[in-house]
C-alpha cells in the first residue's frame, strides 16, 4: 500500500550515515574543500544520488562570507525584461554568480522588490528599468553595487546600460516619413523606462521633418491596456485617424494592434504601427511588428559585467554604456492609404 504521507527529505546526516563518515566530512565534500580522499568523495556523491539528496544552496550561501548572488528586479509582464533575464543568467553563471529574481506587481512596488533582494544577501543589484525614485536609487548606490538597465540617474553611484533612445525614435519617424506618412501619432510611455527620451525624440523628429502641426501625443504607459485605450480614442474619430502610430513599447503596440484588428481595420493598409524593444513576440509571424531593437542580449551581458566590475572595485566611478538601436522593419508598416495622401 502506498505511503499516505510524503517521504522525509534526505539530509546531509543521512548521506554521512550511508557512507559511514562524519557529517562534517560530507560537508567538506559538497563545498569542494580539501580533507577527503577521491574514493571518499566518490562514495559521498554516489550515496547522495541513491538517497536523492541535494545540497541546500541557501545554507551554503549563508556559510560563506560572500553570497555570490546578484539580485535582479524586473516586471513580470514586461517582454523586454524577460528577454534581458535570458541574457543575464548565463553571463552571471559564467562569472561564478547566481541570480535571484524579485518581481514588481501592481500591489508590490519596486522598493518592496528591491528590499526583498537585499534581505537575501545579494551582493549586487541589476535594476531593469521601471519607475524607481531618483532619491532611492542614489541611496541604493551608496549601499550596494548596482546597475540600471534602460534608464539613467545622473549623480547616483550606479552604472547605467541603455540604448540611444532618441536615435531609435528618429529611425522610426524617418522610416514612416519615407513611406509617405505625415500624420504620425505617438502613444506615450508615461513614467516607464526610456519614455521621456522617446517622447522627446518623437517631438524633435517630427519638427525636423516639418511636421510640427501633425504632432499628436496620446497618454499611455508601457502596457497592452494603454495601447488598447489609445486605439479606442482614435477610432472614436475615424475621420482624423492618423496613418501611422508609434507606440511607447512593444506591449503597448500589441494592445493597439489587438484593438484595431477587432474594429475591422487592416494593418498596415489602414494604419501603420511601430513598437519599441523588438521583443520575441514582435517577431512572431502573425504579429510581424516593426520595432526598434535594443540589442537585448548585449545589454544583459553588459549589465552583469558592470555590477561585477563594481563589486571588484567599489570605488570606481559610475559608468554609462550607450548602445546603438536598430529599426527592424516588418509587416506592420507600409505606405499610407491613398485617401490620406490626397488630403
Amino acid at each position: 500500500m502506498a505511503d499516505d504521507f510524503p517521504r522525509r527529505r534526505p539530509t546531509m546526516a543521512d548521506v554521512a550515515a550511508r557512507v559511514g563518515v562524519s557529517r562534517a566530512l560530507v560537508s567538506l565534500v559538497f563545498r569542494g574543500e580539501p580533507g577527503a580522499s577521491e574514493e571518499t568523495r566518490a562514495r559521498v556523491f554516489a550515496a547522495a544520488r541513491e538517497l536523492g539528496y541535494r545540497p541546500d544552496s541557501a545554507a551554503r550561501l549563508l556559510a560563506r562570507s560572500r553570497s555570490r548572488v546578484l539580485g535582479v528586479m524586473l516586471t513580470v509582464r514586461n517582454l523586454f525584461h524577460a528577454d534581458l533575464v535570458e541574457a543575464i543568467h548565463p553571463e552571471a553563471e559564467r562569472r561564478g554568480y547566481e541570480i535571484l529574481l524579485s518581481a514588481t506587481l501592481p500591489e508590490r512596488g519596486e522598493r518592496h522588490a528591491v528590499e526583498a533582494l537585499l534581505s537575501h544577501r545579494c551582493e549586487g543589484l541589476i535594476l531593469l528599468g521601471g519607475e524607481l525614485d531618483a532619491d532611492y536609487v542614489r541611496e541604493l548606490g551608496e549601499r550596494i553595487p548596482a546597475v540600471v538597465v534602460g534608464r539613467r540617474f545622473p549623480g547616483a553611484r550606479v552604472d547605467a546600460v541603455h540604448v540611444a533612445e532618441t536615435k531609435g525614435v528618429r529611425q522610426i519617424v524617418d522610416h514612416l516619413v519615407g513611406l509617405g506618412h505625415r500624420s504620425i501619432a505617438h502613444i506615450d510611455g508615461g513614467n516607464g523606462a526610456g519614455a521621456a527620451e522617446r517622447r522627446r525624440g518623437y517631438l524633435a523628429a517630427m519638427r525636423r521633418h516639418g511636421l510640427a502641426a501633425e504632432i499628436r501625443v496620446l497618454p499611455g504607459d508601457h502596457t497592452e491596456d494603454s495601447g488598447a485605450r489609445a486605439a479606442r480614442a482614435l477610432l472614436a474619430d475615424r475621420a482624423h485617424l492618423p496613418t501611422a502610430v508609434f507606440a511607447g513599447n512593444d506591449r503597448c503596440a500589441l494592445g493597439f494592434l489587438d484593438a484595431v484588428w477587432r474594429a475591422g481595420l487592416e494593418v498596415p493598409r489602414d494604419v501603420s504601427v511601430v513598437g519599441y524593444d523588438d521583443s520575441h513576440l514582435a517577431r512572431l509571424s502573425h504579429i510581424d511588428l516593426t520595432s526598434v531593437s535594443q540589442d537585448t542580449p548585449r545589454q544583459g551581458r553588459l549589465a552583469v559585467q558592470a555590477v561585477v566590475t563594481r563589486l571588484e572595485d567599489p570605488d570606481a566611478q559610475p559608468r554609462e554604456v550607450v548602445l546603438q538601436p536598430e529599426l527592424v522593419v516588418r509587416g506592420t508598416t507600409g505606405p499610407p492609404p491613398v485617401a490620406a495622401i490626397a488630403r
